[in-house]
């Protein structure tokens, strides 16, 4: 029978109300999770480890890492066939994408949890596991990189993205929809995975912020940001990649003190493109030397300029991660 690592990582899917707050906190085990996910043993070997008991808001990057690094040393092990990972979900999407982009295995790596704690009616951590479980064991799940499976349905963690903050289908790909689904511990898939990419790095030394564009906005917080030591600033513009006119000497100024600019989109479909030539238009934003940061939202666009920075200094290497086969023939 198949061996399966479970590692477990707080989130919503560890909570129970506590009567004193009336508020879901921490409180399940990994084992007394795993007590309810009945019958999975006839499906595979379960080898349980606690990770920690973080709520999603309170991972960092440098947890990422380590959950990272931890997740490889199961992956190594011959007896392994694949890794499942709880989570919080509120920061689900950008853990399993720094896993995705630092690890290099053609074994499944799974990350799944719940919208809904143990003290509410239909509580949906135990089929999220199992489904994540069976997704782990399957050979079609091999060579995908790191998978995200809730409410039945497995997307790519390079595309997934928390669109609903109470539903149970809340993790939703843009543009192109899920990868797969699980069906009656089945697991199907209807597309091919995007082109994985891998960034070796052994710790974050980068500092990258996160700028969303609004109307009538100035180049104050890249200012800010460029005078707090940020080597890479993520700025999600408006449309196809366009911002206010007064942002520009922000951007300008960021990028002569040889500051990372990765522009994406506040649209939640779509990429961005140099399609506008008016000021402050995609077109200027590339001639000064912006990258393009294709399809991705602004907090994934985040974590990879962090991983990419904790990699490398040289800004052609950092474009090329962002845009090759992209923008320009990179």
């Amino acid at each position: 029978m198949k061996k399966v690592a479970v590692i477990f990582n707080g989130g919503t899917i560890s909570m129970k109300v506590d009567p004193r707050i009336k508020a879901a906190v921490p409180s399940l085990t990994g084992e007394e999770i795993m007590s309810m996910v009945t019958g999975i043993e006839e499906y595979a070997e379960i080898e349980s480890h606690n990770f920690s008991t973080l709520p999603g808001p309170h991972m960092t990057p440098e947890i990422m890492l380590d959950l990272s690094k931890f997740i490889q040393s199961f992956l190594e092990r011959e007896d392994i066939t694949g890794v499942v990972v709880t989570h919080g979900t509120d920061s689900l999407e950008e853990t399993a994408y720094l896993v995705d982009l630092t690890i290099n295995s053609s074994k499944p790596v799974i990350f799944t949890g719940s919208m809904r704690s143990s003290s509410e009616l239909g509580y949906d951590g135990p089929s999220n596991l199992a489904e994540a479980i069976c997704t782990a064991i399957s050979e079609e799940a091999r060579d995908r990189g790191v998978l995200v499976c809730l409410n039945g349905e497995l997307n790519c963690a390079s595309e997934v993205t928390k669109s609903n903050s109470m539903s149970l289908n809340a993790f939703k790909t843009p543009n192109f929809g899920p990868i797969g689904i699980v069906d009656n511990n089945k697991v199907i898939f209807y597309r091919n995975s995007v082109e994985k990419q891998t960034v070796a790095i052994d710790k974050i030394n980068a500092k990258v912020a996160l700028i969303k564009c609004v109307a009538g906005m100035d180049s104050g917080m890249i200012n800010y940001c460029i005078d707090q030591g940020n080597q890479g600033i993520v700025v999600e513009a408006m449309g196809r990649g366009n911002i206010p006119p007064l942002m520009v000497e922000g951007i300008r100024l960021a990028i002569n003190k040889g500051v990372a600019v990765v522009v994406v989109s506040r649209c939640f479909e779509g990429r961005v493109f140099d399609s506008y030539g008016y000021h402050g238009g995609g077109k200027e934003l590339r001639n000064l030397g912006v990258i393009f940061g294709d399809n991705l939202p602004g907090q994934k666009a985040r974590i990879k300029l962090l991983v990419t920075l904790s990699h490398t200094n040289d800004i052609n290497k950092v474009r090329a991660t962002f845009e090759k086969g992209l923008y320009n023939n990179i």
